[in-house]
């Protein structure tokens, strides 16, 4: 079990820090909302991850894996996801975000924060094969219920503690300060890295 463990450890650690689609909808939406946008859109793709573990878990990952049509619906639908996000934040206007203006934000998109994450993680074909790589690979079969409830602990604590530190580092008044002086600049460039991404993720082969 020590050696299922140390491996969760690292390719969790390691997909966390691998830019993706996950951290710049994060990024985006903490310079957004700030801490609450954030935090809100980690929920969201941390609720994203337990799906996919779920499914993975009673066998429908493989199926998926297995079926182009399934397949390719995923990946399609991620695809335009991630694009039409990106072409919202490239149009987004210049916006102060002095106190009353995070305090609207939080009171009004903190569902459309977490659903974005949710939606983010859930509509991206490589949760899929991650997910069905930990449980072909790592977790098999022959894994005790109680060690393959450990080890999905892990990789949700792993990944929670992740966000925590990423959404913080981010909505630290340095950070924000450095962000805010070229608001329209940063909104395009994350508007840009969606787009890509949207894109790479139609052009994935499985």
């Amino acid at each position: 079990m020590i050696d299922q463990i140390l491996v969760i450890l690292g390719i969790t650690l390691l997909v966390m820090i691998s830019p993706g689609p996950d951290m710049v909808i994060v990024m985006r939406n903490t310079f957004v909302g700030g801490r609450a946008g954030g935090l809100q859109s980690s929920l969201g793709v941390l609720a994203g991850n337990m799906v996919h573990i779920t499914y993975c878990a009673i066998g429908i990952g493989w199926l998926i894996s297995e079926s182009i049509l399934a397949f390719n619906i995923l990946k399609y639908a991620g695809a335009a996801y991630l694009i039409y996000i990106g072409i919202m934040s490239f149009r987004a206007r210049d916006m102060a975000l002095s106190a009353e203006t995070k305090a609207g934000l939080q009171k009004n998109a903190g569902k459309s924060w977490f659903l974005q994450g949710f939606l983010n993680n859930i509509l991206n074909p490589k949760g899929t094969l991650f997910y069905l790589g930990v449980f072909t690979m790592v977790i098999t079969p022959e894994t005790s219920t109680a060690t393959t409830s450990l080890l999905v602990l892990i990789m949700m604590s792993v990944s929670a503690l992740f966000w925590l530190f990423f959404v913080h580092t981010l909505d630290s008044s340095m950070v924000r300060n450095l962000l805010e002086r070229g608001q329209t600049l940063v909104n395009r460039v994350f508007g840009g890295l969606l787009i890509f991404l949207g894109i790479r993720v139609a052009f994935m082969e499985r």
